[in-house]
């Protein structure tokens, strides 16, 4: 067989090769992901002891709980896209925030462990907050950042563990005393947040 047709017939069989392991090489498509999560707000509140004598403030540790759920779109193996909503129990307000969301795989371990980047911002609504007389609460702006661990299964879903810090502001209205014409609270809670839930 003449040397130049030796050669057709290598690149023939090299040509072929390539399009077959390009064929079986799992192409990504876009599609829908959904992380749930439940867990606690950590932070520290400072107020002031009405009545006393020198003015005096209180410190003390609060716990709250918090739901949160992710909906959004894996745009590429490790970008998604999408909105997160859920439900804030603080002491004085049940705030629920919605907010536009990244979450993003910085790092992958060869046991199928994940290191996750998330960020949220958006706004908290009052809607399941019910007040007491003559008092009126407004949720406020929302912020927060953290990270995560993402361990997954053989099936495609994983178990996330989040650890990120919030950042909530709110606004009540209180009741006038004598003499009072407008009377309100601005707060700012800032809490971390612990949470486990389950990727899909």
């Amino acid at each position: 067989m003449p040397t130049i047709f030796k050669f057709l017939w290598v690149g023939f069989i090299l040509a072929h090769s390539i399009d077959s392991l390009r064929a079986q090489a799992p192409t990504f498509k876009p599609h829908y992901v959904n992380i749930t999560e439940v867990g606690g707000l950590f932070g520290r509140v400072v107020y002031d002891i009405a009545g006393s004598v020198p003015a005096t403030q209180q410190v003390e540790n609060r716990l709250s709980l918090t739901i949160q759920t992710f909906n959004g779109i894996q745009l590429k193996p490790r970008l998604a896209l999408g909105v997160s909503c859920g439900v804030d129990w603080y002491q004085s307000a049940l705030l629920a925030p919605v907010a536009a969301g990244v979450r993003y795989d910085l790092a992958r371990s060869k046991k199928n462990v994940t290191l996750l980047g998330l960020f949220d911002a958006g706004y908290s609504s009052n809607w399941l907050h019910v007040d007491a007389t003559d008092y009126k609460t407004q949720g406020g702006m929302m912020l927060n950042p953290g990270l995560g661990l993402k361990f997954g299964f053989k099936s495609g879903s994983a178990l996330v563990l989040s650890l990120s810090y919030k950042r909530q502001n709110a606004k009540v209205t209180k009741p006038l005393n004598w003499g009072e014409i407008e009377k309100w609270e601005d707060r700012v809670y800032n809490r971390m947040a612990l949470r486990l839930g389950m990727m899909f």
